[in-house]
């Protein structure tokens, strides 16, 4: 579980409804009403996305009253399914996606098993993408897309810009334009499947739900 200390807090009289907080929030947690942005406070993890890009300093971070606890239980669900998906998406589960909050990708793929089907409602489960928001999405969004879910930014959310290359999906004719120059298309993508496919001491011990 994650604490989340803060929370945004908007200045009605500084604030012009331009809607820019509204596009960067990674949860949609902020709203724009009769020309004023309104916070939901159980939905904002704080990541500060909105006071950092409001171009009329209408909003900062100030301390919760009560912190927000947020996290998804890995051991309530199948740890075989959830090692299905992140192997379909080249991760190991216990493989840590998001470095701001500590989010390994065994989380993320239990709150795609819980239901989570968008980035915007994995990361207010979980947490992730609401640090820097920008090193965890592609990993978030390969695990989305290996559980099935067809990945259309909605209306109002975060730009995701698409899935970048990996070492599975370099097309054969960079492979063979550039092995010739250092690069081991192949050798890395052994190695990566590899680590992803490594059992974790959880598994070994016998972890609870896991389907052996």
């Amino acid at each position: 579980m994650k604490s989340v200390t803060l929370v945004a807090k908007v200045n009605r009289e500084k604030c012009r409804g331009c809607r820019i907080c509204t596009k960067v929030c990674p949860v949609l947690a902020i709203s724009v009403t009769d020309k004023k942005a309104v916070v939901n406070e159980e939905e904002c993890r704080a990541c500060a996305n909105c006071e950092q890009r409001c171009p009329f300093h209408a909003i900062e971070m100030v301390k919760r009253e009560e912190p927000l606890e947020i996290g998804v239980d890995v051991t309530k669900f199948d740890y075989g399914e959830i090692r299905k998906i992140c192997e379909k998406a080249h991760l190991n589960p216990e493989q840590i996606l998001c470095y701001c909050v500590g989010v390994r990708a065994e989380e993320v793929a239990a709150a795609i098993l819980d239901g989570a089907d968008t980035p915007e409602k994995v990361s207010s489960r979980t947490g992730i993408r609401t640090g820097c928001t920008i090193e965890c999405i592609q990993p978030l969004l390969r695990l989305l897309d290996a559980a099935g879910y067809k990945l259309n930014p909605i209306e109002g959310g975060w730009q995701w810009y698409g899935k970048t290359a990996t070492a599975w999906t370099v097309p054969e004719s960079v492979k063979e334009k550039y092995s010739s120059r250092g690069f081991y298309f192949d050798e890395d993508e052994k190695l990566l499947d590899e680590i992803a496919a490594t059992h974790t001491d959880y598994e070994s011990k016998g972890g609870k739900n896991h389907d052996e």
